[in-house]
């Protein structure tokens, strides 16, 4: 446990399962205060028993589409008047949807791009002028190394992942000078749920875990504060050999 991080208040969207939990999880541990969201109403709710246990009066949750304006403006506000500040936004909640563009629909395209685009801005739109009032914060955008690396099926995926990192290069130069650093990490296979593949029961997974992530968050935010690592890509080790 590092004291960085206690007491800080930490928003962290899509925190109820997979790479959001655990980093809300990770968070918790170190000593901060955490505001998650979510969209389904059970797993909200499953989630933040589950936190709770460990992080009592340091938790609390919203139900929030970060595809929507109003909702991201929502769960900003609450946070900051539940905690009485935000110190580090984590903009975890994504979707993804493969298929070829000519089967892909625009309702997909608008899902994808909304969820994992638009709400990283709506989010740090809100999240900014309030770090700036607190003298700085730090801001992590989950990202992907397809946001480097175009595959078949994912035109709607990639575009949203390129365009968060452009997203993020650019509004780190916007706020540096506030004390408000900014990081986007670039995970590899996580051995989630994410896109509907159930994650492994077996810790022999070649995969990365949820927690290595949780883990390069909780490390990116502990660097001095004269130093920033804007950009990390994380890969499992050892994948399977291509034969």
């Amino acid at each position: 446990m590092t004291n960085q991080l206690k007491d800080k208040v930490a928003v962290v969207t899509g925190g109820s399962r997979g790479i959001g939990y655990s980093i809300a999880d990770r968070l918790l541990r170190e000593g901060a205060k955490v505001y998650i969201c979510a969209r389904d109403a059970k797993m909200l709710k499953q989630s933040l028993e589950e936190l709770r246990k460990h992080g009592d009066g340091r938790v609390e949750g919203m139900m929030a589409d970060v595809g929507r304006y109003e909702d991201c403006r929502k769960l900003i506000h609450a946070a900051a008047e539940h905690f009485a500040g935000i110190d580090l936004l984590v903009n975890n909640a994504g979707i993804g949807i493969m298929k070829p563009v000519d089967q892909l629909t625009p309702t997909e395209w608008d899902a994808t791009i909304q969820t994992n685009l638009s709400g990283a801005f709506y989010c740090c739109h809100e999240a900014i002028p309030i770090m700036r009032k607190r003298g700085g914060g730090y801001i992590f955008n989950i990202s992907s190394l397809a946001g480097v690396n175009p595959f078949p099926g994912g035109s709607a995926y990639n575009a949203s992942k390129f365009g968060l990192n452009g997203f993020s290069e650019a509004m780190m130069h916007d706020i540096r000078y506030d004390g408000i650093r900014v990081s986007y990490i670039m995970p590899g296979s996580v051995d989630t749920e994410f896109g509907g593949a159930p994650a492994s029961r077996s810790r022999a997974s070649w995969k990365l875990s949820a927690e290595d992530i949780a883990k390069a968050v909780v490390d990116l935010y502990t660097y001095p504060l004269s130093t920033l690592a804007s950009r990390i890509e994380m890969r499992p080790a050892q994948p399977p050999r291509k034969k």
